[in-house]
């Protein structure tokens, strides 16, 4: 049976045509997409482009800042002790929070055994005032008989030695008194200086032991703020700046500097600043936060909503010729109302993007509107 070849079967006009036709559609589309009129690739990126607000970096006088955190501490604690040892305590005539006043007596201790040791020390003492009296009297009766030689000389020398020894035992007897005067002396405890007292450890019926801690006080009830500083800012702190301090409770105070601590921590790099407060809410313990003001200087300032976080790092975009958008790394300074200063990274003059610069990327077109409904997609 002969074998039977199918072959296709051939295009027709109309599909010549159709095929034509499709071929140069494609040809015009790509050249649109390649060069087409510069007016169309316009028009394409303005669809595109983010519509941004702008402003322009600007030198100005700023007041400069350090901010740090510390605590609460105070300016002098005194510890109040006995300066005598081995008595009990008969009376604590005050209590935490007490103000007192240099020399106010604070704790008694019992002085029963020493003013029945000073009233013997007395007695001691008038019985070696008598016999160097009675010794003195002997020396000038021996003294009026020694030129008619009823007396010898060493009789006298005698009488004279014994004079000199009663008058060293009523020295001896005078400084045993004014020791022991002074230890009943001790059984009263006072304050030391005006002050609050801040804790309390001693009780009635302890006995109390020499430097042992009776009572702790703030001395004249000063506080004072302890701020770390970091190094790389400490140049700029100098005694007598004001300070703005913030305390937990959000409420405000105002100190100044007393001191800068002479060292740097090795462990976090930080140096102590000493900030005199007044009184006040300000309890030593607190944590507080604070701004040191440090005197006015030229910065580059620009908005807050300029500064886009990524990755850590604080960028800008900057607009350039054609409205086409620079990311530019740049180092931050202090914050100013709704403005930041700029350390490093830009120039004054140059003009960044602000509203919406949060959604752009290096080399955007960005469509510029410093209205104030600017924002959002152009053509949305």
């Amino acid at each position: 049976m002969p074998r039977t070849t199918l072959r296709p079967p051939r295009p027709t006009k109309v599909q010549h045509l159709a095929l034509a036709a499709l071929l140069v559609g494609l040809a015009l589309a790509g050249c649109g997409r390649r060069g087409g009129p510069p007016g169309a690739a316009a028009d394409q990126k303005a669809v595109a482009a983010m519509t941004v607000t702008t402003a322009t970096i600007r030198n100005d006088q700023v007041m400069r800042s350090v901010e740090a955190t510390g605590s609460i501490q105070p300016w002098q604690e005194v510890i109040v002790s006995p300066e005598v040892g081995g008595y009990r305590v008969s009376a604590v005539l005050v209590d935490v929070g007490a103000r007192v006043k240099r020399g106010q007596l604070l704790v008694q201790l019992s002085s029963d055994l020493l003013e029945a040791e000073v009233a013997s020390r007395r007695a001691a003492l008038r019985s070696a005032e008598a016999r160097a009296a009675n010794a003195d009297a002997a020396l000038k009766r021996g003294q009026a008989v020694s030129a008619s030689g009823a007396l010898s000389q060493s009789n006298l020398d005698t009488l004279a030695a014994d004079a000199v020894a009663t008058h060293a035992q009523v020295e001896t007897a005078r400084s045993d008194l004014g020791t022991s005067e002074l230890r009943l002396k001790y059984t009263r405890v006072t304050a030391p200086d005006d002050g609050v007292v801040s804790s309390r450890s001693a009780s009635v019926g302890q006995i109390a032991q020499t430097g042992a801690e009776l009572l702790r006080m703030l001395r004249q009830g000063r506080v004072e703020w302890r701020a770390e500083v970091p190094e790389s800012r400490l140049g700029l702190v100098k005694p007598g700046q004001s300070v703005a301090i913030t305390l937990s409770d959000e409420s405000q105070i105002q100190g100044k500097v007393r001191m800068v601590a002479p060292t740097v921590s090795v462990n976090n790099r930080t140096a102590l600043v000493y900030v005199d407060l007044p009184g006040g809410g300000a309890r030593p313990g607190m944590f507080a936060r604070g701004n040191i003001d440090v005197g006015k200087g030229p910065g580059m300032l620009i908005p807050v909503q300029s500064i886009v976080m990524q990755d850590g790092y604080a960028y800008v975009f900057v607009v350039k010729q054609g409205d086409v958008v620079e990311r530019r790394l740049v180092k931050t300074a202090d914050v100013h109302g709704d403005s930041i200063e700029l350390a490093s990274g830009v120039a004054p003059g140059e003009v960044v993007a602000v509203k919406g610069a949060g959604f752009l990327k290096d080399r955007d077109v960005v469509r510029v509107s410093n209205d104030a409904a600017a924002g959002g997609k152009a053509g949305a």
